[in-house]
């Protein structure tokens, strides 16, 4: 996995004081592969409950995630129960790391 522990925490933070502490997130695309270079951050925020402004929660989470990581590109999807489930979903949560 190509974060660091720093990293790993400000994600941490920031999805909890966002989306609240039962927010899950998991790392997966590019980042997840030692043996990749470069690449955004490929983030996707599981919820229980939900969520009323995805499209808000989302880029605000990407903000906070980039800001903690020098600008790098961030993308944020989110899981919940009343938003309609992807492929892109199903992908993340099999091959994405648990942070």
């Amino acid at each position: 996995m190509r974060i660091t522990s720093q990293q790993i925490s400000a994600i941490r933070a920031s999805a909890s004081a966002l989306a609240g502490d039962a927010a899950r997130v998991w790392l997966f695309g590019s980042r997840v592969r030692d043996d990749a270079r470069g690449g955004d951050v490929d983030l996707l925020l599981e919820l229980d409950d939900a969520v009323a402004e995805p499209a808000q929660l989302s880029a605000q989470l990407a903000a906070h995630v980039s800001r903690a990581m020098d600008g790098r590109k961030v993308d944020v999807l989110i899981k919940a129960p009343n938003l309609k489930l992807l492929p892109i979903h199903t992908i993340a949560l099999s091959e994405g790391v648990r942070l």
